[in-house]
């Protein structure tokens, strides 16, 4: 009998380049949440979840980092889904686009602002193509709607 207990699912939470700075960096745009206000967010949301559901055992890895080097190998390590909020990368990074188109990741693309309020290059995503869905100018609470959304996706 196999006594090795059953590998848990995981969902990558990835905040890139200057995500570091939320909460302090223009409050007015970004709002004054942190990534620690997030993450309590969502372990919060995902404890409902887990008793309202018959989905198998998940858990969430929270990833942040200004290295586009390290983003790319992160959402490369067979994640079930993700959450996605690439920063600045979601308009520059060609790399991370075709990372998630080649990986066939499913993938939620999340951003605190409201995109189509800000500067014109800002209002493109190379990412968009291939997300499950985007969210946008929700602040961190569309993380969780994101995290809503990828969940039924991946197990409804």
């Amino acid at each position: 009998m196999n006594s090795r207990p059953k590998k848990r699912l995981k969902i990558l939470i990835a905040n890139g380049v200057n995500m570091d700075l939320l909460g302090t960096r223009e409050p007015e745009v970004y709002g004054e949440d942190t990534l620690d206000d997030i993450k309590f967010l969502l372990r919060t949301f995902l404890s409902k979840w887990k008793k309202e559901s018959s989905a198998p055992a998940l858990d969430l890895v929270f990833f942040q980092t200004n290295s586009e080097e390290k983003f790319l190998r992160e959402i490369d390590k067979g994640y079930v889904g993700a959450i996605i909020n690439a920063g600045a990368w979601s308009h520059t990074s060609l790399a991370i686009a075709d990372r998630l188109k080649g990986i066939s990741l499913p993938y939620m693309e999340v951003h605190v602002s409201n995109l189509k309020k800000r500067e014109p290059f800002r209002q493109k995503s190379f990412l968009k193509a291939n997300a499950v869905a985007v969210v946008e100018g929700l602040g961190v609470k569309g993380y969780e709607v994101a995290l809503r959304k990828l969940l039924r996706h991946l197990f409804e």
